[in-house]
C-alpha cells in the first residue's frame, strides 16, 4: 500500500500532465543539423568529413615521423597526445557518417546510398588499423628485417584501401545524383 508520504515524494505525477509538481529538467531535444537536408547535402557533408579525416591521418604521419626523429630517447608523451586528438577526430567523424548512413537507410529509403557509406566506413577502419600497425611495426624497438616483407605488404594494403575509399566516394557522387 502507497502511503501519502511515499506518493509525495514519487516522481510520477499523480495526474497525467500535472508536471508543475515535479521539477525535472527539461531534456533538450537533440536535433541532427542534416535531418532535412537535400541528399546532396549529405553527400557534400560525407566528403568534408573525409576530408577531415585525410586531414588526421597527415596529423597521425606527422606526429609519427616526430616521434622517430625525437630519440632516443623518445617523446613518447607528445605522441600519445597527437594519437589521442587524431582519435577524438577519427570518433566524431564516425559518428557523423554513420548517422548519415542511418538517415539514408532509414526515412530517405536510399539503401544503395546508405551500403556506399557503411563501406566507406569500413574502408577507414581498415586504413586506420593497417596505418596504426604500420606505425607499431615502424617503432625502433620493433622494427627488424623480417618485418619488412610485411610493412610493405601493409603499405601496399594502404594503397588499395584509399583506392577501394576514392572508388566508392565517385560511386556514392554519381549514385546520389541519379537518387535526386
Amino acid at each position: 500500500m502507497i502511503t501519502a508520504e511515499a506518493a509525495s515524494e514519487s516522481t510520477v505525477p499523480a495526474v497525467p500532465g500535472d508536471t508543475a509538481a515535479i521539477e525535472v529538467p527539461e531534456r533538450e531535444e537533440l536535433v541532427w543539423p542534416w535531418k532535412d537536408a537535400p541528399i546532396r547535402a549529405l553527400v557534400q557533408r560525407i566528403h568534408q568529413l573525409q576530408a577531415e579525416r585525410a586531414q588526421a591521418f597527415r596529423r597521425l604521419e606527422e606526429g609519427h615521423r616526430q616521434y622517430l626523429s625525437s630519440g632516443p630517447p623518445y617523446d613518447f608523451p607528445r605522441y600519445r597526445s597527437t594519437v589521442h586528438e587524431v582519435t577524438q577526430v577519427f570518433a566524431a567523424a564516425s559518428r557523423e557518417v554513420l548517422a548519415v548512413e542511418a538517415e539514408l537507410a532509414g526515412p530517405r529509403v536510399q539503401p544503395l546510398l546508405a551500403s556506399h557509406v557503411r563501406s566507406l566506413q569500413q574502408l577507414e577502419e581498415t586504413r586506420l588499423t593497417t596505418v596504426a600497425l604500420l606505425q607499431l611495426m615502424g617503432t625502433p624497438e620493433l622494427t627488424g628485417q623480417e618485418d619488412s616483407l610485411q610493412m610493405h605488404q601493409l603499405k601496399m594494403k594502404v594503397i588499395k584501401t584509399m583506392e577501394a575509399i576514392s572508388e566508392v566516394l565517385q560511386d556514392l557522387r554519381f549514385d546520389a545524383e541519379s537518387a535526386e
